[in-house]
């Protein structure tokens, strides 16, 4: 009788332990970069924490990370366009080379590619980052502004936009 009552809990606690394992598709073999940027993995090129830096309304520059993953081939980024008509205009800018295996940062071009349209901090925009093979990367990107980690990027910091709102003391 002890035999059976013991192999019973066993077995039920062999049973409970299987139904209340993670199972397949575990969270943290997901891909989760926390950041305001966003990211895409689509094409041979990823593009990391892409936003549109803007010190005011209507206008910024883009920014992003690009990480050429062919070890044998350089890259190029050559375009930007708005996927809505009119939503967004890109001021021309000279081809990126990406080394084989490499990462160019937007950040640190000497000249930002500027961006012009009907947005403001906030917002998101839909945009086609093109690529010198052909392939091209489809993004919802963020609006965010010349503040913080991203101060100085679009020129002077608006001081009035990148105060920290306080809430009044209540008595």
């Amino acid at each position: 009788m002890h035999l059976r009552r013991t192999i019973a809990l066993a077995s039920g606690a062999i049973a409970l332990f299987a139904l209340t394992s993670c199972g397949f598709n575990y969270a943290t073999d997901r891909e989760y970069t926390p950041g305001v940027g966003v990211n895409n993995h689509d094409t041979a090129v990823d593009v990391l924490s892409a936003v549109v830096v803007s010190a005011e309304e209507g206008s910024g520059i883009f920014i992003a990370s690009l990480s050429n993953s062919n070890t044998q081939e350089p890259a190029t980024f050559e375009g930007l366009e708005s996927v809505e008509a009119g939503a967004l205009t890109v001021a021309e800018f000279e081809p990126i080379e990406i080394p084989p295996g490499g990462l160019v940062n937007l950040a640190d071009q000497e000249e930002p590619i500027e961006v012009t349209g009907e947005f403001t901090a906030g917002d998101f925009v839909q945009v086609l980052v093109q690529f010198g093979d052909g392939t091209q990367a489809e993004m919802q990107i963020p609006v965010v502004t010349n503040c913080g980690y991203y101060e100085g990027m679009d020129g002077p910091p608006d001081a009035e936009q990148c105060e920290p709102e306080v809430p009044a003391a209540e008595h």
